[in-house]
């Protein structure tokens, strides 16, 4: 049961693969047509063998789970900018994960809080397809001149790197 439950799931992302280059636009139809009969099927086959299944088995609690959370787990069909999972989220923290331990003793609370906002802003530089050192030089430079109610222009999904 655990092998078809994979399948129902790869066919889910099969039709995200197709979707990743599209406009959210696309994507939203695409999931309303394509992705919610699937997972229409898929709740039915879920509800029809839970039943059967063991409730502290781990396939009894994966599928207690799944229909627990079925709405959340749903909700990105609801969206052409949602994304199915947070795998991206989980590998940009994987970094900090890893490094925690040595975070651990860091000299300063301040120094963390520093750590923590650079983190931040490589992450969504990587986000965005923008090179964080490029993107750090250039802010760091304009910085002192940037008036202050306009600094979020300087955010890295607002960033347009100044003229040189």
């Amino acid at each position: 049961m655990a092998a078809e439950a994979i399948r129902w799931i790869s066919k889910l992302y099969e039709i995200e693969s197709r979707l990743k280059e599209h406009p959210p636009d696309v994507r939203l139809q695409v999931r309303q047509t394509e992705a919610l009969p699937v997972l229409a099927d898929f709740k039915r086959w879920l509800d029809g063998h839970y039943p059967t299944l063991l409730p502290q088995a781990p396939l009894g609690l994966a599928f207690g789970y799944a229909l627990r959370n079925w709405q959340a787990l749903t909700r990105y069909c609801e969206s052409g900018i949602l994304v199915p999972d947070n795998n991206m989220l989980e590998r940009q923290m994987r970094p900090i994960a890893k490094g925690r331990d040595a975070y651990l003793f860091v000299a300063a609370e301040r120094g963390g809080h520093v750590a923590a906002t650079l983190y931040s802003l490589i992450g969504t530089c990587k986000l965005n397809r923008i090179e964080p050192y490029a993107y750090l030089k250039d802010v760091l430079q304009r910085l002192p001149q940037h008036p202050i109610n306009r600094v979020a222009e300087l955010l890295p999904f607002n960033w347009k790197r100044a003229p040189h």
